[in-house]
């Protein structure tokens, strides 16, 4: 049995090694142990290694490898003594690793396997705490209660906390005392007096000591400031420097500007000073107010009402300041407010003349002579040796002057004739001035009114041209005129409307008043024509409903034209293609102008090609083979008109009517509606329809008068025999219509010609 010992440098902690039961092989490894920051002249030894094949003959050489081997660390080969050579730093690295291995000198053979051990720095108290992030700045607030925490500070020691009191901080306060205090263990500062004010003193300088091991006797320390600030709060009330103040404020102050200010000291800041100013009596009320500047926190008065010396020459305001935020928890200091006295003396100012009106309004009826009274104004010296005022009137206003003022009594008078139809109003400043100081002047605006005096006669409101259509009936409303009057509406707008008495009766129109300002235009006839007369002329007469009545005769032109209806809206065709295509006399003229150039140049093309065309006759020596085509396609339909489609449905009534129809027969020719004439029916018994087809194609075949065209004739037959006869009016008997077709003017120009057909041609008149 073998028995290894490491021992370290503590000397009298050795450490048995366990048993083993293998023969080659005994190390038994303790940690090894160097104190840092060895300072000595020699090595400091750190241990010993053995192995239990060495038996002192020294053949047996140790080898040392690993972290530090050879530089930090050095073994002796024949004993095993280990040495530190240099100085440690357990804060720059705690452990080293190394590795130990027995070697046969002679043959150099391991004699055991290499082994690892480690040798552990031992801390000693070589750091002082430090404040990583000192200084520190804090505030808490003023009259705050005693143990208000205001800051937490903490210190680190680079030293092993594990092993002794190297790392154990305690806190104490070296510098703020006796107004802070800080807890040894936790590092929190805390206020350590009681109502510390800010107005008396703001700011405080702390400075805490972190000592270790525990705040034993050589221990390391460090230090560290804070500065602390005391904030504001609310502790103060406000304070007005006087209890009595004086002002002097001139009458001729004017109202809403500021005359004078006051101020009430506060200690503390920001809002906490806030102050709100008010006038807390009513005679001071009623005349001025007061407002807190923000930034100067001064109260402004301002003036509400104007001052007048000789009325009253001395006012009183008592003004009150009252903190706008109040802590409640001061509230046991007091009411946050002050109050002042303000005497206000109002100083005696020469005045302008003080009008009895702010502004004037008077009248006049137009048309009145020059010279005529409007009215009077009136102005007085507020002061108190009450001056005599002159009045004038304003001249810089542009214009013709109307008016003039007496400048003695303030009378205003005309200085032409006025028309209301003109200008019904007129504004006019008038001026007034002391007669011993003419430098100060007061105005006073008057507005005349011109009255309405029954001076224009009616006249009718459209100057444009009455629209009559050619399809206008008797009674019927051409137009409905109204009148208009530029006198006011008291003596113009209510007419009457009548033709001229001296005038023959108009065959053509009639005029009805319709009693409600308004009169209505009537056609008296029918058949206009615009080709015959295409304008008439109406007079009419219309009177106002003012005192004395007027009347004025007005002479409306109408024009005859083919209408179109557009709504209620009528149109001539004329005027409305003008309309429509949106174009003036002179383009329209432009446009046929143009047109009759293009026409010149076609005629005159067209005449130079015929004159250079050859002969039609061919010489014999140019004598060709030539195929004439005619493609003749028949008579078409004036062939088929040779045969009356009533013999077909009346064969008995077929040799009544052999006449041509392809022919112009010779008669009468008559203008008007066509008269239709109807044969009367032929009973027959018996006809053969057959042999009637059959004759009939012998003769067209046989008539040699017909042209020579093919043609397709169709011939059918009804037949006979139905009790309630024929329904065509072919073989009805000729009657004349009793239908009234005056209906057809009011279709419009499409049917124009036929309503001139189907008319009453005896109800024609000439104009």
């Amino acid at each position: 049995r073998r028995e290894d010992l490491a021992t370290s440098k503590r000397g009298d902690n050795f450490t048995k090694a366990h048993v083993h039961h293998r023969p080659k092989r005994g190390w038994i490894w303790n940690q090894f142990f160097v104190l840092e920051e060895h300072m000595g002249p020699d090595a400091q030894y750190v241990g010993k290694l053995h192995s239990n094949s060495d038996k002192g003959d020294g053949s047996v050489r140790y080898i040392l490898s690993g972290e530090g081997a050879g530089t930090i660390f050095i073994i002796d080969e024949v004993t095993g003594d280990i040495h530190a050579t240099k100085s440690l730093d357990r804060e720059r690295k705690t452990h080293y690793v190394l590795h130990a291995q027995a070697l046969d000198r002679n043959t150099e053979e391991a004699l055991e396997p290499k082994s690892e051990f480690i040798i552990k720095v031992q801390d000693i108290n070589d750091n002082a705490p430090k404040f990583p992030d000192g200084p520190f700045v804090a505030s808490v607030p003023e009259m705050s209660e005693v143990g208000t925490s205001v800051l937490q500070v903490t210190a680190t020691d680079a030293d092993d906390p594990t092993y002794g009191n190297s790392a154990r901080i305690v806190y104490s306060i070296l510098q703020g005392q006796p107004y802070f205090s800080v807890d040894p263990k936790t590092g929190i500062i805390r206020t350590a007096l009681a109502n510390m004010d800010r107005e008396a003193r703001e700011h405080y300088t702390v400075v805490i000591q972190a000592k270790d091991m525990a705040g034993q006797v050589g221990g390391l320390s460090g230090s560290t400031t804070i500065n602390i600030t005391l904030t504001d709060v609310n502790d103060n009330p406000p304070k007005f420097p006087q209890s009595m103040y004086n002002l002097y404020v001139p009458e001729s102050a004017q109202v809403g500007k500021p005359v004078g200010k006051i101020k009430a000291n506060d200690e503390d800041l920001g809002v906490n000073a806030d102050i709100r100013y008010s006038i807390i009596n009513s005679e001071g009320a009623n005349m001025f107010s007061i407002s807190a500047d923000r930034d100067t926190r001064e109260g402004i008065i301002s003036l509400k009402k104007p001052l007048n010396f000789e009325r009253k020459k001395t006012y009183t305001l008592n003004i009150e300041g009252v903190n706008t935020h109040v802590d409640p928890r001061f509230s046991y200091l007091g009411s946050f407010k002050d109050t002042a006295t303000l005497k206000i003396t109002v100083g005696d100012v020469d005045e302008a003349p003080v009008f009895s009106m702010d502004y004037y309004i008077m009248d006049v009826y137009e048309n009145s002579p020059s010279g005529t009274e409007v009215g009077a104004v009136t102005a007085r010296d507020p002061d108190s040796r009450n001056s005599h005022v002159r009045y004038f009137l304003d001249r810089k206003e542009e214009g013709i002057n109307y008016f003039r003022v007496d400048e003695y009594s303030g009378v205003i008078y005309t200085t032409l004739p006025l028309d209301r139809e003109d200008m019904p109003w007129h504004n006019i400043t008038v001026m007034a001035s002391e007669v011993d100081n003419p430098s100060l002047l007061s105005h006073v605006p008057v507005t005349v009114q011109v009255l309405d005096v029954n001076d224009n006669p009616p006249e009718i409101a459209t100057d444009e041209e009455v629209i009559v259509c050619e399809s206008s009936r008797p009674g019927q409303v051409i137009q409905t005129v109204t009148a208009v009057d530029k006198d006011d509406f008291a003596n113009g707008q209510r007419f009457s409307f009548a033709s001229p008495s001296q005038l023959p009766v108009n065959p053509n129109f009639t005029l009805k008043d319709n009693e409600d300002s308004t009169a209505s235009i009537i056609a008296r006839r029918r058949r206009f024509n615009h080709l015959t007369q295409e304008l008439y002329e109406l007079p009419i007469v219309v009177w106002d409903g003012g005192e004395p009545s007027l009347s004025g005769t007005s002479t409306l032109t109408l024009r005859v034209c083919p209408c179109q209806r557009h709504g209620r809206i009528r149109m001539c065709q004329g005027e409305a293609f003008l309309s429509s295509a949106g174009l003036s006399t002179g383009a329209l003229i432009a446009i046929l102008l143009c047109i009759v150039i293009l026409l010149a140049i076609v005629v005159l093309f067209i005449t130079l090609r015929r004159s250079k065309k050859e002969p039609l006759i061919i010489s014999e020596e140019d004598i060709r083979e030539n195929v004439v085509t005619y493609d003749d396609e028949g008579g078409g339909e004036e062939d088929t008109e040779a045969f009356d489609i009533i013999a077909l449905r009346n064969p008995a009534a077929a040799e009544e009517l052999k006449f041509r129809r392809d022919i112009r027969p010779e008669g009468r020719k008559h203008c008007g509606p066509p008269r239709i004439h109807r044969s009367p029916s032929v009973e027959l018994d018996e006809v053969d329809v057959h042999e009637f087809i059959k004759q009939k194609l012998v003769e067209a075949d046989m008539d040699t008068s017909v042209p020579p065209y093919d043609s397709l004739q169709t011939y059918a037959y009804e037949g006979q025999g139905s009790p309630t006869g024929s329904i065509s009016p072919l073989d009805s008997p000729g009657t004349h219509s009793e239908q009234d077709f005056n209906y057809l003017d009011d279709w419009g120009p499409q049917f124009q010609k036929l309503a001139e057909l189907y008319g009453d041609p005896e109800s024609d008149v000439t104009t």
